[in-house]
C-alpha cells in the first residue's frame, strides 16, 4: 500500500463506479460503533435516511464496552455477513472528570491510561474483530474518528498531552492496520477522520474557543468525505472538508 498521495485533496465530485460510490444506494449495509454519542447517532441516522440498514452498537443502549475486548468480541462477534460501512465513533476528551491538561506538569499516569484504553485501544479492539465483516471483494468504507490534536506535526500550542497523544496513537493503528487490509482488500477503504468541533456533550466545555457545528451538519460532512474516498486514499488521516492532516 502506497498511501494516498501528499497533500491530496479529496474531490467531491461524483467519483466513478470502479473508484468510488455514489450517496444513492451506497452503503447498503453500515455498522456504527459508538452510536449514542452526538456524531454517531447522527451519522447512523443520516445513513438510514439514504437507505442502508445500519446497524448500531453502543455501551449506553447495547452493553460495548470498547475498553473490554470480551465484550467487543462478543458484540462485533455475534454479527454476521458483510457491511459496506463501518464508522468507529466512539471516544471522549474528558474521562471520570479528567479534563485536559494545561501542561505536562498535570499528566497523570492514571488519565493518560483511560485515555489510552478509550481512544486508542477500544478502536483496535473494534478493528481486529471487526475484520471479518468486510469482504475480499467490493467497496468496503472502514471510518475511524479521530482529532485534529492527534496531528505531530500540527501541534504548536502544546497542552491536551494524553488526549493528544491517545488520538496520535489511535492514527498510527489506523495507518498499521490499513497496511494489512490493502494485502487481501485492495477494494476496501481504512482512513481517520477529523470531524470537526461538533456541538455535542463531548465538547460543551469547548464550544466558546472554537466554532462548532451541530451534529447533523457533521455527519453530512463526514459522509460527504467517505463517498469520495477511493482505494488509493486508504491508511490517511482527512478533516470534514476533505483536505488531509500531517501526521
Amino acid at each position: 500500500m502506497e498511501g494516498p498521495p501528499e497533500g491530496r485533496r479529496l474531490s467531491f465530485a461524483a467519483p466513478a463506479p470502479q473508484e468510488g460510490a455514489s450517496v444513492s444506494g451506497w452503503p447498503a449495509r453500515a455498522l456504527v460503533v459508538g452510536a449514542s454519542g452526538g456524531i454517531g447517532a447522527a451519522l447512523a441516522a443520516a445513513l438510514e435516511a439514504r437507505g442502508a440498514a445500519v446497524t448500531r452498537l453502543s455501551r449506553s443502549a447495547d452493553g460495548l464496552d470498547v475498553t473490554d475486548e470480551a465484550s467487543v468480541a462478543a458484540h462485533i462477534g455475534a454479527l454476521g455477513g458483510f457491511f459496506d460501512c463501518i464508522i468507529i465513533a466512539t471516544g471522549a476528551l474528558v474521562i471520570d472528570g479528567a479534563a485536559p491538561e494545561k501542561s505536562i506538569r498535570a499528566v497523570t499516569p492514571d488519565a493518560m491510561r483511560r485515555q489510552f484504553d478509550l481512544n486508542t485501544i477500544g478502536p483496535a479492539m473494534v478493528l481486529k474483530h471487526a475484520w471479518p465483516l468486510i469482504a475480499r471483494e467490493g467497496r468496503t468504507v472502514v471510518a475511524v474518528l479521530s482529532a485534529r490534536v492527534g496531528s505531530i506535526g500540527d501541534n504548536r500550542l502544546g497542552g491536551w498531552t494524553s488526549y493528544r497523544t491517545a488520538k496520535a496513537a489511535v492514527n498510527q493503528v489506523v495507518r498499521t492496520a490499513a497496511v494489512e487490509l490493502a494485502r487481501s482488500r485492495r477494494d476496501a477503504i481504512l482512513v481517520a477522520l477529523h470531524p470537526g468541533t461538533v456541538a455535542t456533550r463531548f465538547t460543551a466545555d469547548y464550544q466558546d474557543r472554537y466554532d462548532t457545528v451541530p451534529p447533523d451538519a457533521a455527519a453530512a460532512n463526514l459522509l460527504a468525505v467517505i463517498d469520495a474516498l477511493t482505494p488509493r486514499d486508504t491508511g490517511g488521516f482527512f478533516d470534514w472538508k476533505g483536505d488531509p492532516i500531517p501526521w
